[in-house]
Formats: C-alpha cells, structure tokens, sequence
C-alpha cells in the first residue's frame, strides 16, 4: 500500500532536519531572473536550487579575495555635463546675490 501523502511529507520534513537542510527564499526582479535563466541554459541546469547551490559553493572556493570582486555592489557613477554645471552655477550666484541683498 502506498504512503499516505501526510506521512511522505513528515519523513521528507524528517530527513531535511537531521540533514540540517534549510530553506532559503531568494526575491527578485526581472533583469535577476533572466540572468539566473541565462547561466543555467550556459550551463545545462534545469533547476534555480541547484544553480545558486553551485555559484554559492564556487564563490566559497575563491576565498575572500577572490570572491570579493563578484560581490561588490556595482555603483552609479553620476556625471554632471556642461551644460547642467553652468545652470546650477547660475543659479548658485544667483541666490548668493538675492542672499547678499536681503541683508
């Protein structure tokens, strides 16, 4: 006779506790996804749990030093062109001399 679908569950939850397993939830926006669905399809991987299992463990083996470099959060580099530098420069005088003429 087959196992109740209540009994798979609890030995299933039973084996996931004494192997410690844990679950851990990933939420993400689309660009993440898609580049999650592009290394898995680079690679041959047909499930997300095994991809990031395998990033997490790869990182790990670079050490710190290594894995430093791909866990850096990318930063916006922000520019201001002429054009903006001058207005605000105007504006900048400006409200110096509306200062310097109220007192």
């Amino acid at each position: 006779m087959a196992a109740a679908q209540k009994d798979r569950s609890a030995k299933t939850a039973a084996r996931r506790k004494t192997r410690g397993e844990e679950e851990i939830r990933l939420h993400c926006m689309a660009g993440t996804r898609q580049a999650l669905a592009d290394l898995m399809a680079w690679s041959g991987i047909d499930e997300q749990g095994e991809a990031m299992t395998l990033m997490i463990h790869h990182l790990h083996g670079l050490g710190p030093v290594g894995s430093a470099q791909f866990l850096a959060a990318p930063r916006h580099e922000i520019t201001i062109s002429e054009n903006v530098s001058r207005e605000l420069e105007l504006a900048y005088r400006r409200e110096e001399l509306r200062i310097c003429h109220d007192e």
